[in-house]
């Protein structure tokens, strides 16, 4: 058995109030993944593009008010 599916035995035994907080965690875990793949890509110039074409539509007047 795969260290993976003795992760996914033991937590389909866990209390619903255990799996409340794991779950927390995890949603907090990805939320920090997410934002460090979000800064290396900005880093690394990634979103230029993207920045470029928003500024280009708003000097064209393409934009609406949030």
């Amino acid at each position: 058995m795969s260290s993976v599916q003795e992760i996914e035995r033991k937590i389909l035994q866990l209390p619903k109030s255990d799996l409340r907080v794991l779950r927390g965690w995890f949603d907090d875990l990805e939320a920090e993944m997410w934002d460090q793949e979000f800064e290396e890509d900005v880093q690394a110039g990634k979103l230029d593009m993207l920045a470029q074409q928003a500024l280009v539509d708003l000097s064209a007047g393409r934009c609406t008010p949030l």
